[in-house]
């Protein structure tokens, strides 16, 4: 990007931040609010039960963050454009001064982030806009609760809730897969354990359903991308890689797990849309065998996580490889 683009993407990522943040309330004077309807208040309640039994529970940062609470009026915080090369399951990537080099570009307006994409796609890269409720500066500023999300069914506004705080305690600059995938780890856990502390066994087992649809999900699409890169590996013609591209991804556009997926988000497969997939699910079976391996200690847990986070990429990325075939987990 030019001098001048780069300058306005960071004057609309500051702006949009700023007004986000105008917007934020003490969640204790809201709840002390009569004029605060009742089903806010009921979640705005549980929230910070939420918020307390991260912390106490899971050890997770104790600050400010999820305190105060914003009202959007609209459906997503920000939306993310990630993008690939056309033949190319890997994500382009951006990189900014705080969080590093990251899969994607974020945008705080709809539609400057299609406006992005579709540049993109101009160019030749295949592309795919998604709205996304929630984002974590990282303990910069106290992230405040958000009427994106706030709403939710009590099992997926803890997992956001675990998710963003596990950015917070341990952070990798430039490996989006590594900071994503033990956030997705963490907030599984930690709902499991939500729900196992007040005996709600129905509750768990709802969950634990919701995760093996996941898991399954994650697996298909795990297996269209090791397809595609298989393909896009051959040094066949480009015409020849482009319809068996159209093939594979007809495909997964027709399985039923799939659709259930896209037919939420209103998107359509292609190589950016399984880059993406991958930044959020490519390393939580490695994460989870760690957890496991650790005895459920999050203390030894995370000691684990930071000793791979000190190693340098390549070496972490083998450490990953020994977990996923099931060799030890003892990085001293």
């Amino acid at each position: 990007m030019s001098g001048c683009e780069t300058l306005s993407y960071y004057a609309q990522a500051i702006g949009g931040h700023l007004a986000l943040i105008g917007r934020a309330r003490s969640v204790t004077e809201l709840l002390a609010d009569p004029a605060i309807p009742g089903a806010l208040r009921e979640q705005l309640a549980l929230a910070l039960r939420l918020r307390e039994f991260a912390s106490r529970e899971l050890g997770l940062p104790d600050n400010d963050s999820y305190r105060q609470f914003a009202d959007l009026a609209r459906p997503y915080a920000v939306w993310n454009v990630f993008a690939a090369k056309e033949f190319s399951v890997e994500a382009v990537e951006s990189c900014f001064p705080v969080a590093g080099c990251v899969t994607y570009r974020g945008f705080f307006d709809r539609a400057d982030a299609e406006r992005y994409a579709e540049r993109l796609r101009i160019e030749g890269f295949d592309t795919v806009v998604l709205g996304v409720p929630a984002y974590s500066t990282l303990g910069t500023f106290a992230d405040p609760l958000l009427s994106t999300f706030v709403g939710w069914p009590e099992a997926e506004l803890a997992r956001l809730l675990f998710h963003e705080l596990a950015h917070q305690l341990i952070y990798v600059k430039d490996d989006s897969s590594f900071n994503e995938s033990f956030a997705v780890a963490l907030e599984r856990e930690g709902v499991r354990r939500w729900f196992s502390a007040s005996g709600r066994e129905a509750d768990l087992r709802r969950f634990h359903e919701v995760r093996e649809r996941e898991r399954s999900l994650a697996q298909r699409i795990g297996a269209t991308r090791a397809e595609l890169r298989a393909l896009y590996a051959s040094g066949l013609a480009p015409e020849v890689m482009r319809e068996r591209k159209r093939v594979v991804l007809e495909a997964l556009a027709a399985d039923p797990l799939f659709r259930n997926f896209a037919n939420r988000q209103q998107i359509a497969p292609n190589n950016a849309l399984l880059a993406s997939f991958a930044t959020y699910q490519q390393r939580v079976p490695a994460f989870e065998r760690l957890l496991t391996q650790s005895g459920g200690n999050l203390e030894r847990f995370y000691a684990e996580v930071r000793a791979l986070a000190a190693l340098d990429r390549p070496a972490r990325d083998r450490q990953f490889e020994r977990y996923e075939i099931g060799m030890s987990t003892t990085l001293r």
